[in-house]
């Protein structure tokens, strides 16, 4: 007769089911999980906040496209991962969340940290329960990855009481089902297809907008497909970036606006009609929109469309791509030039203008200065260099508000996953935490793993850098300190002056001293003279380092680049 305690279970499962990284902070509730995962040869990486161990399990989950586990003490370990579950929640990432609990013997008594915890987590969260039988342990966590990933994928919870943790189990009485299946994926039904190929046989100035879902299920090969099909242009937003390469002749960036306004037919495919897109007024009101989603909630939302295909968007758009290789895609294609040739010509006057910030040499340096001198020491030409992207090995995290939205206009990026940001919640403090799961995955320290940050984000979560430090994870972090929260200060100071402006201006501090204080290593820089050799010099470092650079504050609002999003 063998036995097992609780904890050791549920090691045991999160082993069966592959996972090799845990992310975590200490607590007592959930010490004997922590045994088993030394027994099961899990790697517990331990962070400095519940917020950073639950973006570490988000970005885990977006890089490999499976589930990423945090696991957090009760009370109050459980509500500080609460954020990192919200972000997780918008973005549609397959966090499994695992919360200790006090004793079910003493619910209602007032035991340690006791409280209500999944009336909590049950808004943000495609599931929540409570394992309150140590017998249904393995099940319970095998549910709870199940659940994670299966349709639309998103967090979940499970919360775990020190008793249940604690119990003895015998191996006879356990209920532990078979591994199940991926979840499948589906394709559209012929009828919508069908319609959807008509209108496109139509269209004079058609729109490919890849949105996140185009990376979740890997449908980057199927995308360029279509594109080889059609010509048409793409723009691509969230984790859609870098579905297609930067120097791809179809690829869009600073001409998306020109593209969604002018256009009369948008393929609309894995993102939603949000803010982002003006609820869907960004895109011209007489255009028709074929939208492919996985989650059928999300048609007609904001905006009625004209086709809506309910699918896996690598399956659809296979689909699509077939369905045009004939005749259609020939006579698609011939129409595309002069679309294309007046993008084109919109896209090389948007990037004459940035050219014109990076090349001025005067101090302070400014946002595009940075960004343009990161992507070069990423692998990307220089200016006049031509179209471009970074190198395969560069893994990017921005985590910050005018510096990353104004440095995703000159990053160029060359695979999908290459970009992490927070998604559509907005939620800063990814940084760190993002990039302890690139390092977790990069066992073989092939991958440079770059952090953009802004001076307020660093606040967030900039303590876990000692992290990166603690665990022998070589991390980069950029932070362009502008000494400001300056995505809101801009909009503010244009909206009610620069004396009604409180709450937004924030002490110019020497963030690469205090990554210096953890044990790495420092640079600071005022000259766009000395921006590149810097940052190679920072990429190049063994140690982790930080570039501190001294930005503009008055940039954004003097370039006009300054916007309020609400």
């Amino acid at each position: 007769m063998a036995f097992s305690i609780g904890g050791h279970l549920v090691a045991e499962e999160l082993h069966r089911a592959g996972v090799r990284d845990l992310f975590t902070l200490c607590g007592g509730h959930i010490a004997p999980i922590y045994d088993g995962c030394l027994r099961y040869g899990i790697r517990l990486i331990d962070t400095r906040h519940e917020q950073a161990a639950a973006h570490a399990g988000d970005g885990y989950a977006r890089l490999t496209r499976g589930p990423g586990v945090a696991l957090v003490t009760a009370g109050p370990g459980v509500t500080d991962a609460v954020t990192g579950v919200a972000n997780a929640y918008q973005a549609q990432s397959p966090l499994v969340l695992l919360g200790g609990a006090a004793e079910v013997r003493s619910v209602g008594r007032g035991a340690l940290q006791e409280m209500e915890q999944l009336p909590v987590l049950r808004s943000i969260t495609k599931w929540s329960a409570t394992c309150t039988d140590p017998r249904r342990l393995r099940e319970m966590v095998q549910t709870a990855l199940r659940v994670s990933m299966a349709g639309t994928p998103g967090p979940v919870f499970l919360e775990l009481p020190f008793d249940i943790l604690m119990a003895q189990v015998d191996h006879n009485e356990l209920v532990v089902p078979p591994p199940l299946p991926s979840w499948p994926r589906t394709q559209a039904d012929p009828e919508s297809l069908a319609a959807a190929v008509a209108l496109l046989a139509q269209a004079e100035h058609p729109v490919i907008f890849a949105g996140s879902q185009v990376y979740w299920e890997g449908a980057h090969t199927a995308l360029g497909q279509l594109c080889a099909t059609t010509h048409i242009p793409v723009v691509m937003n969230g984790m859609g970036r870098g579905t297609l390469p930067a120097d791809h002749p179809q690829a869009l960036n600073h001409a998306r606006k020109r593209a969604l306004r002018g256009t009369d037919l948008v393929v609309l495919i894995g993102t939603p009609l949000d803010f982002r897109i003006g609820f869907g007024a960004g895109i011209n009101p007489k255009a028709k929109i074929i939208q492919i989603d996985r989650d059928p909630t999300q048609f007609n939302k904001n905006r009625a469309v004209d086709v809506a295909l309910s699918g896996s968007a690598d399956r659809v758009l296979a689909q699509l791509a077939d369905a045009l290789a004939g005749h259609s895609g020939a006579t698609l294609r011939g129409r595309m030039a002069p679309w294309l040739a007046e993008l084109h010509a919109e896209e090389e006057r948007g990037q004459s203008q940035i050219n014109a910030h990076i090349v001025a040499r005067g101090r302070p340096i400014n946002h595009y200065q940075l960004s343009s001198a990161l992507a070069q020491a990423l692998g990307a030409p220089g200016l006049g260099g031509g179209r471009g992207a970074m190198a395969d090995d560069a893994v990017l995290i921005g985590d910050g508000g005018d510096v990353v939205g104004l440095g995703s206009k000159v990053l160029p990026l060359r695979r999908p996953g290459q970009w992490l940001d927070p998604g559509p919640l907005g939620c800063l403090g990814v940084g760190a935490p993002f990039a302890i799961a690139a390092k977790a995955l990069d066992r073989d320290n092939r991958q440079r793993v770059v952090v953009l940050s802004g001076d307020g984000s660093f606040g967030l979560n900039g303590f876990d850098f000692e992290t990166c430090i603690r665990f022998g994870m070589k991390v980069t972090v950029v932070v362009g300190n502008d000494a400001a929260w300056g995505q809101i200060r801009g909009p503010q100071v244009m909206l009610f002056g620069t004396e009604r402006s409180p709450a937004t201006k924030l002490a110019p501090v020497r963030y690469d001293r205090v990554v210096e204080a953890f044990g790495g290593v420092g640079f600071h820089v005022e000259s766009p003279d000395e921006l590149l050799p810097t940052l190679r010099q920072a990429l190049d470092h063994p140690q982790v380092a930080c570039v501190n650079v001294a930005l503009d504050p008055e940039f954004v609002v003097a370039s006009g680049a300054a916007k309020l999003t609400v």
